[in-house]
């Protein structure tokens, strides 16, 4: 479907050299090391709490593509909402794939947006759904249950196209950037595979507290998350609606208009 994209405030972005708990200012674009070596080519990835939020995460978006939205093509991975109990099935999937739910993604203007649905993968030959990947310019992975997507991105062979997938780019909305950690932490599991196991992907050597709010606000606090840190053996980021971590070519970025703390491994 063709889609009018959405009008974001427009604001320019400032590049600092590093970062380590510094308090953040209200536009920042940090580059931090944290002495992970990633492929020198890799699928590049924007893992963002609330989605595209602002004009500094579009941006980043953007530089990741090569090229504007509106020549860019994309494919919705909904799945990850039907594991949830707070967010599908039901008429917030709908939204998701519609492009009318609250979180900017499938209606920012794309060249064309198709839905990648990988419970239905797995009774589907590949060549009906790998070329189409291959080709597409961006993966949007809604957010949800984490391990859910997990186990599903397992089961539908999609975990294992990963690496070979050196031009697309992956924007993930909450879970659907949580899956690219190590782990997630015992507070954001609801369901659980078959199998018990509570891993996720490991892309990144980092872990994600998302939907980082102020005291008394829907999301997390602050203090909830320090709690959450507590019981997680990586590097982590906690970050707000209006931030988002972008990877590429073995440089990772918090691009952020809001606020976000960085626990690094020796804490």
């Amino acid at each position: 479907m063709d889609r009018q994209p959405r009008t974001l405030p427009s604001v320019a972005c400032v590049r600092c050299e590093h970062a380590s708990d510094l308090p953040a200012p209200r536009l920042t674009t940090l580059v931090l090391w944290d002495g992970t070596t990633y492929g020198a080519k890799a699928m590049r990835l924007l893992l963002t709490s609330g989605g595209v939020t602002n004009s500094s995460i579009c941006d980043a978006l953007v530089d990741l593509l090569g090229k504007p939205i509106e020549d860019s093509s994309a494919l919705c991975i909904p799945t990850a909402q039907y594991g949830h109990p707070w967010v599908g099935p039901g008429v917030k999937a709908w939204q998701f794939i519609s492009g009318n739910s609250q979180n900017p993604m499938v209606d920012l203007g794309w060249k064309s947006v198709g839905v990648l649905e990988l419970t239905a993968l797995p009774s589907i030959d590949e060549e009906r759904w790998v070329p189409l990947v291959r080709e597409t310019d961006v993966l949007l992975v809604a957010g949800g249950d984490v391990l859910y997507l997990c186990y599903w991105m397992r089961e539908s062979g999609l975990a294992d196209l990963l690496p070979s997938l050196t031009e697309t780019v992956w924007v993930g909305l909450s879970a659907g950037s949580m899956v690219m950690t190590p782990e997630v932490g015992e507070d954001f599991i609801q369901w659980r595979p078959p199998t018990g196991d509570d891993s996720t992907l490991g892309i990144v050597d980092f872990s994600i507290c998302p939907h980082l709010a102020p005291d008394g606000m829907p999301g997390n606090s602050m203090a909830e998350a320090e709690q959450w840190v507590a019981g997680i053996s990586h590097p982590a980021y906690a970050m707000d609606d209006q931030t988002a971590i972008k990877v590429a070519d073995g440089t990772v970025e918090v691009v952020s208009e809001g606020n976000w703390k960085h626990f690094p491994r020796d804490r």
